[in-house]
């Protein structure tokens, strides 16, 4: 299997991370447990950022050159839970920049079955190097605007 299949892709300034939903996605009801939501959604805002570093293979090199180590951590999230997902459903965690700014960013991100939204968060991380919040170098803010200016959020 690609890596490119399981990393998804980004189209139009926004990652589209397919996920199916397994048993152990479930509470006792058989409905999405809660909690699940958080690892898909983890799953979109690293592949996003895996792909973007693809795409700026040297652009990634530069930023580690500037601030060694770098990471990035989530600061906060606010969810909006709007309809369930049940087993074996084909879900899409749809990721995109919505701010870029001094040391973070915000993401909006969607849970989507269809056209259905079932979930919507918008989720703030940090850009963090050493241990300390620090500003994201500038090529990597220009290339996450970029996404930003196509349409994300």
């Amino acid at each position: 299997m690609s890596a490119a299949a399981l990393d998804g892709e980004i189209r139009d300034g926004k990652h589209h991370q397919p996920v199916r939903i397994y048993y152990e996605d479930t509470d006792f009801s058989g409905v999405v447990y809660h909690a699940s939501y958080l690892r898909f959604m983890e799953r979109g805002r690293t592949n996003y950022l895996r792909l973007l570093g693809a795409d700026q293979r040297a652009l990634f090199e530069q930023v580690e050159r500037e601030a060694p180590g770098f990471a990035f951590v989530v600061r906060s999230m606010q969810i909006e839970f709007l309809k369930p997902a049940r087993m074996d459903d084909l879900l899409e965690v749809i990721t995109a920049p919505a701010e870029v700014k001094g040391a973070s960013v915000l993401l909006h991100q969607e849970v989507r079955r269809g056209s259905d939204v079932l979930i919507e968060a918008d989720v703030r991380v940090a850009f963090v190097s050493g241990g300390k919040a620090r500003p994201i170098p500038k090529p990597l803010r220009i290339a996450m605007k970029a996404g930003e200016d196509s349409g994300g959020g």
